[in-house]
């Protein structure tokens, strides 16, 4: 089939199934463009949560189609391509996380959307890049296991005199951006604003003019007069930032860094999980019903 094909049976089948294709900032540039809605993890989870439709099309990784699970069970859920996983989750496990909670019994667990299903299910509460800052300083406790990405936790951290225990996890993308060289682009477009991540390296932040998750640097591209902004996170999002502001320039943080498993997604798989509804996320009752609860709190700091 050719291209157009594809696009146009799939939109034939999301129409027949009342299903919805929910698109991270992260995937290729043809997989956005069929996006009934395109955004971050916070963003496309209130989504999950709100939505009418029977048929959740997730192209992300796995943990985004959990939780979209987690949030409405009574929906089937699809994750287009059963091997897109994420290597920052996958560094948290439950048996781990439960020998932290013994070692440190008054602490709260906040975790990170980017983890598995169990996990949540044994935290006190979730969160995103987006407000991770905000729950952190609302929970009661003044000792937190924060899982699993130790950059998150580093930077969460200046901006509370609480104790945060950080999980030794990091995204192999943002971890990998290395100041110098991010240094580098800077001296190239001195007129150009950083905006950065908060996944990456103390040191890459340091040198940002603004931190924030990819919806902040959504709304800080359309709503800034800068015209010139260099982007410290995965690739993928540039393609957004520039259909959607033509009149401005973005520039990677030195060579673009890309997900791998954010980038297996194509067409063609989208069209075999609505044609053939795989591959179905599928959860114990007892872990939807924890990490729900997890999930519904972070809801609240938004």
């Amino acid at each position: 089939m050719k291209r157009e094909e594809i696009i146009s049976e799939i939109q034939r089948l999301k129409q027949e199934k009342e299903a919805i294709i929910l698109v991270h900032n992260y995937q290729r540039p043809e997989i956005q463009d069929i996006a009934d809605y395109l955004g971050d993890s916070l963003g496309l989870s209130k989504i999950a949560a709100e939505s009418d439709a029977k048929v959740i099309v997730f192209c992300g990784v796995r943990f985004m189609a959990e939780s979209a699970k987690i949030l409405s069970p009574e929906k089937l859920v699809l994750l287009p391509r059963e091997d897109a996983g994420c290597e920052l989750a996958n560094m948290a496990t439950r048996e781990e996380l439960m020998g932290f909670k013994s070692k440190y019994p008054d602490a709260c667990v906040v975790s990170y959307v980017n983890t598995n299903a169990d996990v949540k299910a044994e935290s006190d509460v979730c969160c995103t890049s987006a407000n991770a800052v905000k729950v952190v300083q609302n929970v009661s406790a003044k000792q937190i296991i924060f899982v699993p990405d130790r950059n998150l936790a580093n930077y969460v951290q200046r901006f509370t005199d609480k104790e945060i225990i950080p999980w030794n996890g990091f995204c192999y993308v943002h971890d990998g951006m290395k100041s110098d060289v991010v240094k580098q682009t800077k001296d190239l477009h001195p007129d150009a604003k950083l905006i950065v991540h908060p996944e990456c390296q103390r040191e890459v932040i340091d040198l940002a003019d603004k931190v924030t998750s990819t919806g902040g640097m959504v709304k800080f591209a359309r709503e800034s007069n800068v015209d010139k902004i260099i982007i410290g996170t995965e690739e993928g999002i540039v393609y957004r930032l520039q259909k959607e502001n033509p009149q401005k320039t973005f520039y990677t943080a030195g060579s673009a860094r890309m997900c791998r498993n954010m980038k297996i997604t194509t067409l063609k798989d989208v069209l075999f999980a609505l044609r053939e509804e795989k591959y179905k996320i599928e959860l114990p009752d007892h872990i939807v019903e924890r990490a729900r609860i997890a999930l519904d709190k972070m809801l609240e700091y938004v």
